[in-house]
């Protein structure tokens, strides 16, 4: 059998700008949502710029509290409304395209993808814990994704709008940036040791700890698309296993189902072999990478349109609230 090689991928150049197009977009909104923090902070003497909507996107746990509502009521609470529309987003593209939020979008799996990368760079590899270690470390994550549902899952609706109504729910985001920025030696400790182990070992923080990543994985299940190895036309290479940074066996398997699948298609870009190895939709049709980046394009804008049309998109509150609370955001506990 002749074996034809396959053209050069450029499925990686594509996911790459995505990626960073969206880890700049955050950044953005971070800057953005510091100076609006800062001038209430300091009493309206520095900047006034608006408060940007999308940092409610770093807001996981009032966004599934807020989806829950939205679910049983078929109303949307008027507190971080955007961070529901996105984490909806987010279903979607994990549902229709595998898991390419952690893969293609979210900034944290981006800045962690260029940690491994300059470990690999510095080191000639990464290291991969032994499977006795590895596999109770992937249920970590699973573990707090759970725990969230449960509490979620729990609260009364009319526990969930008095809990994102409360002092602490206007302003948990405020609370969120002051983590970061008065970062006790703790947090700081734990931040080096995930900086590290990403360093060393591919995607530490998304394969062992994230729950989000846990959620969008689980309903990446459901997806329509597959990674398919065509056992003909394979010339057992292994080099798409490498290639995988999720440690899948993809040379051993025919279709790839399991959670862990990014659909970053870095196995697919690894394969010398043309048509050995693709990202299979319904009736084994072929999915090229620009489907994958247009869908999830389209999915995240939509959220933003429709949020912004229909008025679910921007927490509306008085500026006399904000000069209320956020000089004493640190001073509010948990409800």
């Amino acid at each position: 059998m002749t074996v034809k090689r396959a053209l050069p991928d450029r499925s990686q150049r594509l996911r790459r700008s995505v990626q960073l197009a969206f880890l700049l977009l955050n950044l953005w909104i971070g800057a953005q949502f510091y100076l609006f923090v800062r001038y209430f902070e300091s009493g309206g003497q520095s900047m006034h710029v608006s408060r940007p909507a999308g940092v409610e996107g770093w807001l996981p746990i009032a966004s599934l509290m807020n989806f829950k509502v939205l679910l049983l009521t078929g109303r949307l609470p008027a507190i971080h409304p955007a961070g529901t529309m996105l984490l909806i987003a987010f279903l979607a593209a994990s549902w229709i395209f595998r898991k390419s939020f952690c893969g293609w979008l979210c900034p944290v799996g981006t800045v962690s993808e260029y940690l491994w990368r300059l470990g690999r760079k510095l080191l000639r590899r990464n290291f991969r814990l032994p499977r006795m270690v590895d596999i109770p470390l992937r249920g970590s994550k699973y573990l707090l994704m759970g725990l969230f549902v449960y509490v979620v899952g729990r609260m009364s609706i009319a526990g969930i709008r008095e809990f994102l109504e409360s002092s602490y729910g206007v302003i948990d985001d405020v609370k969120m940036l002051n983590l970061f920025r008065e970062l006790t030696f703790t947090g700081g400790a734990v931040l080096a040791v995930l900086v590290a182990g990403s360093v060393f070992v591919q995607n530490f923080w998304c394969r062992y700890f994230c729950p989000y990543g846990a959620l969008m994985g689980l309903v990446s299940m459901l997806s329509p698309l597959r990674i398919r190895r065509d056992q003909d036309l394979c010339i057992d290479c292994a080099k798409c296993a490498k290639a995988c940074p999720s440690a899948l066996p993809v040379d051993r398997l025919i279709t790839i189902q399991s959670a862990e699948c990014l659909g970053c298609m870095q196995c697919v870009a690894s394969c010398p072999v043309d048509r050995a190895l693709f990202l299979s939709g319904p009736r084994r049709k072929r999915v090229p990478a620009w489907a994958i980046a247009t869908g999830i394009t389209v999915l995240f804008a939509g959220a933003y349109f429709y949020g912004l049309a229909s008025g679910h998109w921007n927490t509306e509150l008085p500026d006399a609230v904000y000069f209320q609370l956020v000089p004493h955001a640190n001073e509010f506990g948990h409800p």
